[in-house]
């Protein structure tokens, strides 16, 4: 089977924005997949998170896109906000390659006023949460009935959160003749027979699930039931590892866990459902510009979470599925990084990492906590902290000024700043740690309207850090 690209059937100009986007050879789910996309087949495709399924589903529907036809074509559900700003993300970049095509993402904890404007001007391709979806088809704000590609992205996870409802409904309001594209990363029966009304002969392929050995490093340590948190703690000052995700069956431990660690000087976030949007956007940015160093989840709150360059995955509970298990260390270890995933057992748990080692065709690697040795670190800091600015796209702030400000009154070097952030009303910026105080002084001087603003293109704005 041929991997290039180039051997799709793709406009010139659409093959040449691939290759500047660095998309030469195709994933295994991109190879399986897009020729039977391409050929306007509807498909079940069974990837994990990281495989390169936004490529394989935003090719087939960029491809038949007509840019000189102003009504919604495409429509991409995803079960999270954070799923949806990436796959909008990535479907820009290749739509360079096609024209000018506008890509509206419709999630919730956002204004509905705006979106509703956003359709009105029209767009191409919808992505968004179905719930939100399913808003403005109540109020009859939105138009499905000229969708010609349904991409249902994570659909294990949306079902698992409780959208069916609002997956049937948005299904039926898009025409009947149209192709539908599922990709899950687990596929069980239940889902099979809950979809199966939304497509039409489809074709099935499964990407080899597992991880690479040789990328991620698997270790089980045996803990006893009341040293969970102090054997995280252990874990984390003996392997030091940058940017850590660690996992909790419970939202109450996950809580527990994030202050046990705070208070021993770890910088950690906790994150699971009931957060408000805002919050939980916070929570990410801070995890995403390493201004945090351990972020503690619930499997629902980590859903569509794809965060780059993830040294180590604690689990800090073992869980009873072993495909959650995969779909966990799958997170660190990603392109062409190496991984940790470091698994807490207690006795009465062995029966479910039986289960790991009989899906993953392994042994599981035991290790004693012992063997760690005595040498207590101290816990680091994390290397970033996070200026928020009360201003972003509504006061016209872009990264540029920002970026500009800090590198020009404050006197910062760019290797200084790391993520910038700019929301429709704030800006996040990651700084160094250690010369942040020192850029919040020079950007507040001689400011007039007191010592927390600063100036960004020769105006004013609120400033203030928000560290863990």
């Amino acid at each position: 089977m041929t991997t290039s690209f180039s051997a799709l059937p793709l406009a010139p100009q659409f093959l040449d924005n691939l290759g500047t986007l660095g998309y030469h050879e195709m994933t295994p789910i991109q190879a399986a997949s897009l020729p039977s996309v391409l050929e306007g087949r509807d498909l079940i495709a069974q990837a994990k998170t990281g495989s390169g399924k936004t490529a394989a589903f935003g090719i087939g529907l960029l491809h038949k896109l007509n840019p000189a036809w102003f009504a919604v074509q495409g429509l991409v559900m995803c079960p999270t906000r954070e799923l949806a700003d990436q796959v909008a993300g990535e479907l820009r970049r290749l739509a360079r390659g096609v024209g000018n095509v506008k890509i509206l993402t419709l999630t919730g904890g956002t204004a509905m006023r705006p979106q509703i404007a956003s359709l009105e001007h029209g767009a191409h391709i919808v992505v968004g949460t179905p719930g939100r979806i399913r808003d403005h088809l109540g109020r009859a704000t939105i138009d499905l009935s000229k969708v010609q590609t349904l991409v249902l992205d994570e659909a294990d996870r949306m079902t698992d959160m409780g959208f069916y409802d609002e997956i049937a409904g948005i299904v039926s309001a898009c025409p009947q003749r149209r192709q539908t594209l599922l990709f899950s990363a687990t596929y069980p029966d239940d889902i099979r027979h809950a979809t199966a009304g939304f497509l039409n002969d489809p074709v099935e392929i499964a990407v080899e699930s597992q991880h690479d050995d040789s990328k991620i490093e698997q270790r089980f340590y045996e803990v006893g039931f009341d040293n969970r948190d102090e054997a995280v703690a252990r874990l984390l000052r003996h392997y030091q590892p940058a940017s850590t995700l660690a996992f909790c069956n419970t939202k109450a431990h996950c809580r527990e866990l994030a202050d046990s660690l705070r208070d021993q000087g770890f910088s950690a976030l906790a994150l699971y459902g009931e957060l408000e949007q805002r919050e939980r956007d916070e929570i990410l940015i801070l995890f995403a510009n390493r201004s945090c160093s351990v972020l503690v989840a619930t499997d629902v709150a980590a859903r569509g979470l794809d965060i780059a360059n993830l040294e180590a995955v604690i689990n800090v509970d073992v869980s009873k599925d072993a495909e959650v298990h995969v779909h966990r260390i799958g997170r660190t270890g990603r392109g062409d990084e190496t991984g940790l995933a470091l698994s807490l057992c207690a006795p009465n748990e062995k029966k479910w990492v039986k289960l790991i080692e009989e899906y993953q065709n392994t042994e599981a690697s035991w290790y004693k906590l012992d063997d760690l040795g005595d040498t207590v670190l101290p816990a680091a800091p994390a290397p970033m902290v996070t200026l928020i600015i009360a201003g972003g796209k509504k006061d016209k702030l872009r990264p540029g000024d920002v970026l500009g400000a800090l590198t020009g009154d404050a006197g910062l070097l760019k290797e200084q700043v790391g993520k910038i952030n700019v929301t429709e009303f704030q800006t996040y910026v990651a700084l160094a740690r250690d010369v942040a105080d020192a850029a919040y002084r020079k950007l507040n001087a001689g400011n007039k309207l007191g010592p927390d603003f600063g100036s960004f293109k020769g105006r004013s704005f609120k400033m203030r850090f928000l560290d863990v």
